[in-house]
């Protein structure tokens, strides 16, 4: 493997200048943690509204890019030190307050904004190296960066595509495909349409998920949604790869969102922070009572309905449980209902800031995430970091991260359930309650803030696939 190694990372997200979820943070973090491995890492992004905000200092190029329905101008900035990030700006396409959306409803030229960028990196990739400083590998993250992979095909220039959630395809009609100058019998699906994960896909040197359960998964249906065969074809060229925890950003002995800090070693001012959460939120406060926390969007992936059926199982206590997170208005609706039936022990916040994330996590006893399916995951491993047990239902990363408590509590990394019921969701947590009551609790907990979730195992994966076989 070269000493060093130019990478260029290709996202639609990246924290903390916009971030819509978990792929900002795995962009973010893996970009650091190559960093400090040595190489130089670039990310490209779009230059959104929100970028205005984070406060970057950016430098703009003299030179736009051309591309074929138009161009786009480059400017720079520094993400950390050691890693890079190019934006790329065309007129009328970024300036909105969303990424994808507004109020869940997607924008229609989503293709052009995302089609265009990829035009605009490939143009800036084989500018690099032409100038003989190119890129040794451009490592492509969802759908909105795919179609790199096809531009760059037969260049020399590898690719890697990280799938970060298969039920997001971008999907369009290819007509429009052809009207940004994209063109090739190989973009056409056979239902007439344009799928841009499909396309990089067979394009990309190597496919990589985010977690070995996921990748097993995304060769069947319906896991796969539709896309199965493609995922198969690739053997030996597409496996999956769990994702880490950016340390700097979420560790409670550094925090500064708690107000009192902790560790495995003496987790007692936890207590503290959980008293400071219900005390803030106006909820009672009574140490002996579990508290379980929900953190995430709410749609039916997450498993909100499956909450809400678990909601007034979950009020027979003994407990309290906060639920923070926004997205499908009439899955809100029903966890507000449910919620409201139960005032006394219960809560929803919707839509919480980054810090509250934090002091949620590090309150919390327990940390429900009853996902259908879940790639990765990185809340669950958010919880153990903060010692708050994972309650997770059997699929994808959730598989890979948590492991079944014994009923003595010698083993186990959390709770775990098969069947998305909110009845076995509820059974589980009253299987945690009953354990939290055991002297072994403290035990079990410094045992998940211990486990070692940092992305430098991820990270030296990724730099073997970025290796040509």
């Amino acid at each position: 493997m070269a000493s060093t190694m130019r990478i260029l990372m290709v996202s639609s997200e990246l924290a903390p200048v916009a971030k819509v979820g978990g792929l900002a943070d795995a962009v973010s973090a893996l970009s650091k943690t190559l960093s400090r491995l040595g190489h130089e890492v670039t990310v490209a992004l779009p230059r959104y509204k929100v970028v205005e905000d984070a406060g970057l200092m950016l430098a703009r190029r003299l030179s736009p890019l051309k591309l074929p329905c138009g161009e786009a101008t480059v400017f720079d900035a520094k993400l950390s030190p050691g890693v890079l990030v190019t934006f790329f700006d065309i007129p009328g396409l970024y300036d909105r307050a969303g990424i994808y959306d507004d109020e869940g409803k997607a924008y229609p030229d989503n293709l052009k904004r995302f089609g265009m960028f990829c035009q605009a990196v490939a143009a800036h990739v084989q500018k690099r190296a032409a100038s003989g400083e190119g890129f040794d590998v451009v490592h492509l993250h969802d759908w909105p960066s795919a179609l790199v992979a096809h531009l760059l095909r037969g260049t020399g220039i590898r690719t890697v595509l990280t799938v970060h959630n298969a039920a997001h395809q971008g999907v369009f009609p290819i007509a429009e495909a052809h009207e940004l100058g994209f063109e090739g019998a190989e973009l056409v699906s056979g239902d007439g349409v344009l799928n841009a994960l499909r396309v990089g896909l067979e394009a990309a040197d190597a496919v990589t998920t985010v977690s070995p359960t996921y990748a097993r998964e995304l060769q069947t249906e319906p896991g796969a949604e539709g896309l199965s065969a493609v995922f198969a074809a690739r053997g030996a060229a597409f496996l999956g790869i769990l994702n880490g925890v950016d340390y700097a950003s979420f560790s409670p002995s550094t925090d500064s969102n708690l107000v009192a800090r902790y560790d495995a070693e003496d987790a007692r001012n936890k207590g503290r922070c959980k008293a400071s959460l219900l005390a803030e939120l106006e909820m009672s406060i009574d140490p002996s009572l579990p508290l379980f926390v929900s953190l995430g969007r709410v749609c039916l992936q997450k498993g909100s309905d499956l909450l809400a059926d678990a909601i007034p199982l979950l009020a027979r206590g003994p407990g309290q449980l906060i639920i923070a997170g926004e997205g499908d208005p009439e899955l809100e609706a029903r966890l507000v209902a449910a919620v409201d039936a139960c005032p006394d022990v219960a809560m929803f916040l919707g839509r919480v800031s980054e810090p509250m994330t934090h002091r949620l996590m590090a309150a919390a006893d327990a940390v429900l995430m009853p996902s259908r399916f879940e790639p990765c995951g990185l809340v669950q491993q958010y919880a153990q970091r903060y010692g708050a047990a994972p309650i997770v239902r059997a699929t994808g990363g959730l598989a890979d991260t948590v492991v079944d408590c014994d009923a003595a509590l010698a083993t186990g990394t959390g709770f775990v359930f098969d069947e998305p019921t909110g009845e076995a969701l509820a059974a589980t947590a009253a299987r945690a309650v009953s354990a939290m009551l055991t002297p072994r609790w403290g035990e079990l907990r410094r045992r998940i803030m211990r486990l070692d979730r940092s992305w430098e195992r991820p990270a030296r994966q990724y730099l073997r696939v970025y290796q040509p076989s």
